[in-house]
């Protein structure tokens, strides 16, 4: 291995300055320029010294890989020769001794980025492991690269069904998925920011859910097919391809602890779409049934005493329903504490009651226990 430096540097480039429509201009315009800082290059390795790396750039002299950017590529170095052609980047275009100060990592690193946005264009297929989870996607590597698999970019077997903002239980979710490998796609790189992103789904699938959502609108009623219940809601499939929420809070007028007891997987069922909103479809079950608070005043005020069945215990005191969908608040501060409020009050029976409140408009009501209290 040769231990010399080439007598050859970066060649001087005279500024020339012609008026306009000069015979030389077009000329002159055909004359390469100079690399830059940022540019990538390519030339012959003309010759290797200990921890240099001396490379051919005609017309413009000669390039040198040098210190950290030599030990940063060193594994490459060592198997190179005399003759080879590499490329590189340029990083200091007037560097050390007047050489053109090279770097073969940052090159790479430049045509790694390079061939990201290939893939974006191509929609290349990539088969990669999950290494970690968070609250908001995945991590997965590519070519040394870490990016990013947002939740929201994941095919429909693999999104978290979870209620809305339990970031917790999303990421419980997506734990599940470390250390499987998915078909992913890179839908955005930057090299700038260093930022990678995939998606699991297709940019066709992407376009297809787009063209089927926009076939529906606010207000429509659609026969559909439960496709999943869980404990925030069910799952309706309103044709092949596009599915949409029935939140647990639009299933019924009436309180629903579970949606279970009422749905199951294949049920036909009719629903109306209330919401239409970044590729989400919100349905509501009792939006096609009448609300009992909207006749409820011809029956019911303020002083009136009723029999009301308790169906919930919440951090205020407990839910009593006067009627199928119309239920008020017993306040706790009606017993000493908590633990009386639910020995005296418990969850299924008929207890007498007083209206205190009663705004059917706002769908408000208040109750004061009239019975014996424990």
């Amino acid at each position: 291995m040769p231990d010399e430096t080439p007598a050859v540097k970066a060649a001087p480039v005279p500024t020339i300055h012609l008026a306009e429509g000069h015979p030389m201009e077009a000329f002159l315009e055909e004359i390469q320029t100079p690399p830059k800082t940022g540019d990538l290059v390519e030339g012959t390795i003309i010759a290797i010294s200990r921890g240099r790396v001396y490379v051919d750039l005609p017309p413009f002299g000669t390039g040198i890989i040098y210190g950290r950017e030599y030990l940063n590529a060193a594994d490459v170095l060592r198997k190179a020769n005399q003759g080879d052609i590499i490329s590189a980047k340029v990083i200091d275009p007037a560097g050390r001794e007047g050489y053109i100060e090279l770097s073969l990592k940052e090159a790479r690193q430049a045509a790694i980025w390079g061939e990201a946005e290939q893939a974006i264009v191509a929609q290349t297929p990539y088969n990669l492991t999950v290494e970690e989870a968070n609250k908001g996607g995945l991590i997965l590597t590519w070519q040394g690269i870490a990016g990013f698999l947002p939740a929201s970019q994941l095919a429909k077997e693999h999104y978290p069904r979870v209620p809305e903002g339990d970031k917790e239980k999303i990421l419980g979710e997506l734990m599940r998925l470390v250390g499987h490998p998915l078909s992913v796609r890179i839908i955005t790189a930057d090299a700038k920011e260093g930022k990678l992103i995939f998606s699991e789904r297709t940019e066709n699938e992407a376009e297809e859910k787009a063209s089927l959502i926009d076939k529906y609108q606010v207000g429509d009623v659609v026969q559909g097919e439960v496709t999943g219940v869980v404990d925030f809601g069910v799952f309706v499939k309103l044709e092949s391809g596009l599915e949409g929420l029935v939140h647990i809070s639009e299933i019924d007028w009436g309180l629903v602890e579970d949606p279970r007891t009422l749905f199951a997987v294949g049920d036909a069922v009719k629903v109306k779409v209330i919401e239409i909103k970044e590729g989400k479809v919100s349905l509501s079950i009792k939006a096609l049934k009448e609300n009992p608070w909207h006749t409820a005043g011809e029956r019911y005020k303020k002083d009136m005493e009723v029999p009301g069945v308790i169906i919930k215990y919440n951090k205020h005191g407990a839910l009593a329903s006067i009627e199928e969908g119309v239920a008020g608040l017993v306040h706790v501060s009606e017993f000493t504490s908590p633990a009386q409020l639910r020995e005296t009050l418990e969850l299924g029976k008929t207890y007498p009651f007083t209206i205190t409140l009663f705004d059917p408009k706002e769908q408000r009501m208040t109750l004061t226990y009239t019975g014996k209290k424990k």
